[in-house]
């Protein structure tokens, strides 16, 4: 079961959603760069599960240890290991899950490939999974904004039918801004439409998806590479394997393929100041070719309603039966509000990986764009 992701910011990642830990190993993070834990913890906390009456009622405190590769703060240049321990646990929920697949769910995919699998939590398949993601990828956060301002946020878009009322205008710069509700979704109104939304599929015991909206500022150019690395590919890559993502769009997506080339192009221009190349509108999300332009990368993500609901489903048994199914334990009835932190690191991992392969490659354009920080601090963006 391939567990690993990256070229030189290469993450593996192990546990299993009802095991002992969860965790990861990343390699490739020069020594010397400084590895703040309690900014791992920080987007473990926004992951966790029991956060709010809005997702499932797990209790982790999802506490991170770091085990290798940081020594008085800072990174030696061997592999760090960061290990997150299960303690809430409750497997005896999944027993009638032992022989029954949840349709929907990967239960039955995973036992035709392998044929076995851990039928407690999910094993792989769960979302627990992910914090060995959103660990990993906030390293790759404090590489990026440290070294060349880069800025990620991302934020629930629409849950169901209920849109949020955002422009690019109004797109949130900080995960502060996100996280101003328990949606995390900046538009009030819609986040209160939202929430009465997930908690009425939560106590008719079914769930709801939606979309995730990300957008990552201040990226120079050049970050990716044309044909098979390109920069959307992997970030399609990189999103897809979230559990329950279904759909990914960069910039325009497939509303895009409603306008002619010519109400279409972003058309360029030099900005005054600065001469840098710009465009004056988006609709590439920051991307042409696979490889960065310089502007704002937004992306979009879909996630399906959660798999496992409290209501009666017809299924099939190992036996090849048909059954009725009647899930039990403790599930978020919309992934979406626990979803964002997830987002985010998955976008930064792509993101540090371009970038430490690109100032491997060509150290002159590390030079030459190793000075944003401070002019994005100067335009206080």
């Amino acid at each position: 079961m391939p567990s690993s992701w990256g070229k030189i910011f290469r993450i593996s990642t192990f546990g299993e959603s009802h095991g002992e830990s969860v965790g990861v190993v990343v390699e490739g993070v020069p020594a010397g760069i400084p590895i703040r834990l309690e900014e791992i913890q920080k987007d473990l906390n926004r992951r966790r599960p029991g956060q709010s009456k809005l997702t499932t009622p797990r209790d982790e405190s999802d506490t991170v240890r770091i085990v290798s590769g940081v020594f008085e703060g800072k990174t030696i240049g061997s592999p760090i290991a960061l290990i997150v321990d299960n303690q809430n646990t409750i497997s005896k929920d999944y027993e009638n899950l032992r022989e029954t697949f949840r349709p929907s769910h990967a239960d039955y995919t995973y036992q035709a490939k392998y044929g076995f699998r851990a039928h407690v939590g999910g094993g792989r398949s769960s979302v627990r999974e992910t914090i060995a993601r959103v660990a990993a990828g906030a390293i790759a956060r404090m590489i990026l904004e440290d070294d060349l301002g880069i800025r990620t946020v991302a934020w629930v878009d629409t849950i169901g039918e209920i849109s949020s009322d955002l422009t690019e205008e109004k797109y949130p710069r900080s995960r502060e801004e996100v996280d101003g509700n328990e949606v995390r979704c900046p538009d009030s109104a819609a986040a209160d439409r939202m929430r009465n939304l997930i908690l009425k599929m939560k106590e008719a015991g079914d769930s709801v998806g939606g979309i995730i909206r990300c957008a990552s500022y201040h990226l120079p150019p050049g970050l990716g590479d044309p044909v098979y690395d390109k920069l959307d590919g992997d970030l399609a890559k990189a999103i897809l394997s979230i559990p329950a993502c279904k759909g990914f769009e960069v910039g325009s997506g497939f509303a895009g393929t409603l306008l002619t080339g010519s109400n279409h192009n972003d058309e360029f221009y030099v900005e005054e100041g600065s001469g840098r190349v710009r465009t004056r509108t988006n609709r590439s999300g920051g991307l042409q070719g696979g490889i960065s332009n310089g502007e704002a990368l937004v992306i979009r993500a879909a996630f399906k309603p959660t798999s496992t609901i409290f209501k009666k489903q017809n299924t099939v048994n190992l036996n090849r039966e048909e059954t009725v199914l009647e899930a039990k334990g403790r599930h978020d009835p919309c992934v979406l509000p626990r979803a964002v932190p997830i987002v985010e690191a998955a976008v930064n991992l792509v993101l540090v990986d371009a970038y430490l392969y690109q100032r491997a490659m060509n150290p002159l354009w590390f030079k030459k764009w190793a000075s944003l920080p401070a002019y994005y601090d100067d335009l206080k963006l």
